[in-house]
């Protein structure tokens, strides 16, 4: 058996846990909070909520809500002036996976210098960031416990994605409670976020007995979860589930990596600027298909734990039946079904797929995959 490993922050998981916020900044040593958020969040009145619970500690703060739907490279050096002009000493990120990944990335750069291009791959911070607390407000991202930070290049359009066990957080705050505010398309697309990073963690080449019980919690509950909690912002239960699939999730892909899928997401996410979610829930299932050859078990065990009964079938049929699966869930809750429905078109197919192909998600895929495989998936997808 390999070594492996598998990093964590401490987690506290609950309603009403966004009121450890303040305490929870001064036990990992912080005086001055950099807060990070964008003006939804604040909109909602989530980032209050956290002010309130800093000022009630005692702590000083600067909030820097400047951050888009996908994080812009520009937004990543404005918040690091702010952050060494207020002198922080700790980072916050409150919002969804744009939030926490502009947050891990400006704590980077404050502390190693440079400029946030510079550590696009894998292991490339050399010194230590500010301690780092992040709290959710979607059910998608799994920032809150990733070692990922995934950053737009504008001047390149593409995707930076930053690997570092560096940037798995000290402190994760997830309050189910922050879901009630999300609309039925945010909360369906950021649910199929969930859904891909478990079924690519579990399938990944680096998937452990320990990552291996967190996708398949996250599978399960998705499938039986997230249609309710579309449905209805007041849907507690369905919205407690589904907090706990995307932090169950976000464990099992931070340590098992991820795949073709997110690799393609962010290749088309850095061009097109849209939604992470909504563009993994269409690539999924096209990608599952082409996948499943090379391990037929796995996804078997993927339409099982969504609830199908696969006990008369060959592995190959309940492999394909897990593809079905997802595509049934993703139509059920409103997601587009092909990449043509949201403007991707025939002459993009060439330049998506060689940014596509340097993604380092496609370390872990588990088939071998090349260019030209993807760009033949990317044509059955439009």
């Amino acid at each position: 058996m390999r070594i492996s490993k598998f990093a964590a922050p401490e987690i506290i998981f609950g309603w009403g846990a966004l009121q450890q916020a303040g305490e929870c900044c001064r036990r990992i040593g912080a005086n001055n909070v950099f807060i990070v958020s964008d003006p939804g969040v604040v909109e909602a009145g989530w980032t209050e909520q956290v002010l309130v619970a800093c000022q009630d500690s005692g702590l000083s703060y600067e909030l820097f809500h400047h951050i888009t739907a996908n994080p812009k490279d520009y937004e990543i050096e404005e918040g690091v002036r702010r952050y060494r002009e207020s002198e922080c000493d700790a980072v916050l990120g409150i919002g969804g996976g744009s939030a926490m990944d502009a947050a891990k990335a400006i704590a980077i750069v404050a502390t190693n210098g440079g400029t946030i291009h510079e550590f696009e791959g894998a292991d490339k911070i050399k010194s230590p960031l500010p301690p780092l607390l992040m709290v959710p407000t979607t059910a998608g991202s799994g920032s809150e416990v990733s070692q990922f930070s995934v950053i737009i290049d504008c001047s390149r359009k593409i995707k930076m994605t930053i690997v570092s066990k560096s940037l798995v957080p000290d402190i994760a705050i997830i309050d189910p409670q922050t879901l009630v505010t999300k609309n039925a398309n945010l909360t369906a697309e950021t649910g199929m976020d969930v859904l891909t990073h478990a079924i690519e963690a579990y399938v990944s080449v680096a998937a452990t007995p320990l990552t291996d019980v967190q996708a398949q919690n996250a599978i399960s509950l998705v499938a039986k979860h997230l249609r309710a909690s579309t449905a209805s912002r007041t849907n507690r239960e369905a919205k407690t589930a589904m907090s706990m699939a995307s932090l169950q999730a976000g464990l099992a892909f931070s340590n098992a990596i991820l795949g073709a899928v997110h690799a393609m997401a962010h290749a088309l996410g850095g061009y097109l600027d849209m939604p992470h979610g909504k563009l993994n829930a269409i690539l999924l299932p096209y990608v599952m298909e082409y996948n499943f050859l090379a391990a037929p078990e796995r996804f078997m065990d993927i339409a099982s734990l969504m609830g199908q009964n696969v006990n008369e079938m060959t592995t190959a049929e309940a492999a394909r039946l897990s593809v079905r699966h997802v595509r049934q869930l993703a139509s059920d809750i409103g997601i587009p079904t092909r990449l043509s429905d949201i403007g991707f078109t025939e002459n993009l197919v060439s330049v998506m797929s060689k940014a596509a192909s340097e993604d380092v998600c496609l370390i872990t895929n588990p088939r071998d995959i090349e260019t030209r495989d993807i760009e033949m998936i990317f044509r059955q997808a439009l």
